[in-house]
């Protein structure tokens, strides 16, 4: 069964944009962990300050593992020196210009349904 991670970060409109750029440069990095299924970035469109970063896992131990290995530990070192080369504290990405993220909280879920798009 399919396992859903939710990163939920509280993100004032002064860092959107350095958040999503952080991420950006962090693109690639999750896609190669084995049991990957799915990442998202999502921006609030209207009435929160709350950026969802979802990621899709085929199970819990494939999502440990991915967060206990070295492609987790490059992307949050890559980004804490993308945050230093921008004169921030230099703690990944939530770190910059002061940190972008004001909070964070993690949400999991296990998929008991999924649909897609008939072919």
């Amino acid at each position: 069964m399919s396992v859903v991670k939710i990163n939920v970060l509280t993100v004032p409109a002064e860092m959107r944009e350095e958040l999503e750029r952080r991420f950006a440069n962090r693109a690639g990095m999750v896609e190669s962990s084995d049991g990957f299924e799915w990442f998202e970035l999502l921006r609030p469109a209207e009435g929160t300050d709350r950026y969802l970063v979802y990621t899709r896992w085929r199970s819990e131990d494939d999502f440990q593992n991915w967060q206990k290995g070295m492609a987790f530990q490059r992307g949050h070192a890559q980004a804490a020196a993308d945050a230093g080369r921008a004169g921030g504290q230099g703690q990944g990405h939530g770190h910059g210009q002061g940190p972008a993220a004001t909070d964070s909280e993690v949400w999991s879920f296990e998929v008991v349904q999924s649909a897609g798009p008939k072919s």
